[in-house]
């Protein structure tokens, strides 16, 4: 099955955020190691990877208090992985901000990468709290979509 450039911008995106949070630096120093290594964007769109990793950046001080009042159970700055915290502030990023994109694709798509870099129940916890932002963020396209 062949992997879209999408998704592989999507892929590229979420080890972009593991690897600033683990090893902090500036936005733009990690988006120049991603866009001059050619193994790293290999395949992926390479234009919607730059837009969804500056808007991630950008957007990071008013996402994280978002998704940190959907994880009751968890504490978001040290109980959730740095893998799904990567993939949820990639993901809530799409749902607020790129809504040319459907809601279900973002969550579909996070799923996905839940499941391929995440632990193994992950991306039930993504999952649960895509959901309650899409419903947040989204809640008259998921109005539209019941009917």
């Amino acid at each position: 099955m062949k992997i879209s450039r999408r998704r592989l911008a999507r892929q590229a995106a979420v080890q972009a955020l593991y690897q600033w949070q683990v090893n902090p630096g500036s936005c733009e120093e990690i988006e120049a190691q991603f866009t001059t290594d050619p193994e790293r964007l290999h395949g992926a769109d390479v234009a919607f990877f730059k837009c969804l990793w500056q808007g991630v950046c950008a957007a990071i001080p008013e996402l994280d208090p978002a998704i940190a009042q959907e994880v009751q159970d968890r504490r978001w700055a040290d109980e959730i992985s740095g893998v799904e915290r990567a993939i949820l502030r990639l993901a809530a990023y799409e749902l607020r901000d790129q809504l040319q994109t459907p809601y279900r694709v973002v969550i579909n798509e996070a799923i996905e990468l839940g499941k391929d870099f995440g632990a193994e129940q992950g991306h039930r916890f993504v999952n649960a709290v895509l959901d309650k932002l899409a419903q947040r963020w989204r809640h008259a396209e998921i109005s539209l979509a019941g009917r």
